[in-house]
């Protein structure tokens, strides 16, 4: 409240009194303290009890429990990635494709595992004390789920030790909240390797609120469903499954439309599986026309993290074929920072009545 009362007292001064300031330069600086003072007096302190962060000098090679590397100016703008490793017990964070951060972490213990799978940035707050931890202070707390999984600042004792949440080192969370926006994309996966492996299952899937059975008939060849309606904006998720022979469409998290896919064995082994892929869509364009519909560029993609052979988006494109009316809505709302996950294993098998979420068992 002090903070805010100086703040406050340094804007009127300038205000009232911009005589006595000897340059509009010194002006601008002194208002710019202020606001930065003003942004401080926001965050929460750091707990006696979290781990500070060290900052070191190497993009890679072992981390010691609190290190951590920061360079965003590498890549200044673009969408963000960021994937954690829970056997590495690291974060990695890419921006366009580039890598600008990584850390240290120390995520779920063996009773209160962190899931793997991809997530998104629900909701941030750089003041949070939990409420289903005694009133735990979690400050610069970037939410990832609804039932209490968050990455957030905690003490890192060089071992999984939460109860399911990503801790980091204070200096390092706050880097991160200041960089990261609602809606971002998060991928915790067991691989060992910096780009961790996607999780075997992709998890539950949302459903509208007015969800009927009637949602889910069968789709004919080129058939689809399409209403942008349902949630006109936010980052958009594409559910592309093999099993199911067609692709969904989610924006922050909800179902905007699916359509029937057709998948070309090409000659390659395994019929008409696909694999188990994750791919970001970057800024910028190829130049060349989209396959699915030459009215638009085709657009960049980053291959984040696969299990099996690795296989580029333009070949996995080339098996696929889809209502090219649909393809044409679907650019149209299509931005850098949308992910695609590629996956063998069905999205949707049954409904649940008694649920907002579709079962995958």
């Amino acid at each position: 409240m002090r903070c805010y009362f100086v703040a406050c007292l340094l804007v009127v001064f300038l205000l009232h009194f911009p005589s006595l300031i000897q340059s509009r330069m010194k002006c601008l600086t002194i208002l710019a303290l202020s606001i930065s003072i003003l942004t401080a007096s926001a965050a929460m302190e750091r707990p006696s009890f979290h781990t500070k962060g060290t900052p070191t000098g190497k993009p890679t090679g072992p981390l010691k429990p609190g290190e951590y590397w920061w360079h965003p100016q590498i890549s200044p703008q673009g969408p963000l990635m960021i994937l954690i490793s829970i056997p590495e017990q690291t974060m990695h964070v890419y921006r366009n494709g580039i890598l600008i951060g990584r850390s240290s972490v120390s995520t779920g213990s063996k009773s209160h595992d962190t899931p793997g799978g991809v997530f998104t940035i629900l909701e941030k707050q750089q003041s949070y004390r939990s409420k289903k931890y005694d009133n735990a202070p979690m400050p610069n707390m970037q939410r990832l789920t609804w039932t209490g999984i968050a990455m957030h600042s905690g003490q890192l004792p060089g071992y999984a030790a939460s109860h399911g949440c990503v801790r980091l080192p204070y200096d390092f969370s706050q880097l991160l909240f200041s960089t990261t926006n609602s809606g971002g994309t998060v991928i915790i996966g067991d691989g060992k390797t910096p780009v961790p492996r996607l999780a075997s299952n992709p998890g539950l899937i949302l459903a509208p609120t007015d969800f009927t059975p009637e949602m889910l008939h069968a789709l004919g060849k080129n058939d689809y469903d399409w209403h942008p309606e349902r949630s006109p904006e936010g980052p958009i998720t594409i559910v592309l499954s093999s099993a199911d022979h067609a692709m969904y469409v989610y924006r922050n998290g909800n179902p905007i439309g699916r359509a029937a896919v057709e998948i070309s064995s090409r000659g390659l082994t395994g019929g008409d599986r696909l694999g188990n892929h994750v791919f970001t869509m970057l800024e910028g364009t190829t130049g060349k026309p989209s396959r699915f519909t030459p009215k638009h560029e085709e657009a960049r993609w980053m291959r984040v993290t696969n299990e099996g052979r690795s296989v580029d988006a333009e070949t996995l494109a080339s098996r696929l074929r889809f209502s090219p009316d649909f393809a044409d809505k679907l650019a149209n709302e299509l931005k850098p920072g949308t992910t695609v996950i590629v996956t063998d294993y069905p999205v949707v098998r049954k409904p649940k009545s008694d649920s907002t979420y579709f079962a995958v068992n």
